[in-house]
């Protein structure tokens, strides 16, 4: 199976490298917005939202402004080693775009996402995403599945995460292990159980 097809790309990013449990990005969003599923599901859909944007905007920013020679195209100057500040200013003004435009038009909307939007501009797997496209080669329609992918897996890493913990509320946690110890251990167990997902399908 080709590991750059849409079936491998959706499997491989939700579940054998999981953004959180396997390639450890985006963890301060983890454990810091997992208290609850509300507020894990009202993240996990900001995140989607913007990670798709992102990649699109920085996909298109890299081909035709900063490295237009490796797309069979010319420019006069060598660009490509302002990328990840170019991406950091990108990701940041869209998610200040995106929080402005829903503030006017979907207001309802604006009060489930808008409180954790701001928390994007420092999720690192957004970042990360954007410029794993970039070094594995990707076209234009295989970084935008990979990127939702991305995000779902993330989603569900948070809410699986944010269960636990509310379960975990509920029962007899000792008093040294209550917050983040607890909530550590259980990321740590999580993660070797999506590690039961390896071979699947071919990763790229």
């Amino acid at each position: 199976m080709d590991p750059l097809s849409p079936f491998a790309l959706i499997i491989g990013a939700i579940f054998v490298n999981n953004v959180v449990l396997a390639q450890f990005l985006g963890i301060c969003p983890f454990l810091g917005v997992s208290k609850d599923v509300k507020s894990s599901l009202g993240m996990g859909g900001a995140v989607l939202f913007v990670m798709l944007l992102a990649t699109l905007v920085t996909f298109i920013i890299y081909k035709y402004l900063l490295a237009p020679v490796e797309f069979g195209g010319h420019a006069p100057v060598d660009l490509r080693y302002m990328q990840t500040i170019v991406y950091i200013l990108v990701i940041a003004g869209l998610v200040q775009m995106v929080e402005i435009v829903l503030k006017k038009i979907a207001p309802a909307l604006y009060q489930t996402l808008g409180v954790f939007l701001p928390l994007i501009t420092t999720n690192c797997a957004v970042l990360g995403v954007a410029i794993l496209v970039i070094q594995k080669e990707m076209n234009l329609l295989q970084s935008v599945i990979y990127a939702g992918s991305i995000a779902i897996g993330f989603t569900l890493a948070l809410v699986i995460f944010a269960g636990i913990r509310e379960q975990m509320e509920l029962t007899g946690v000792p008093k040294g292990m209550k917050g983040v110890p607890i909530a550590l251990i259980t990321a740590g167990i999580l993660a070797m159980a999506f590690m039961g997902f390896g071979g699947i399908v071919p990763t790229p």
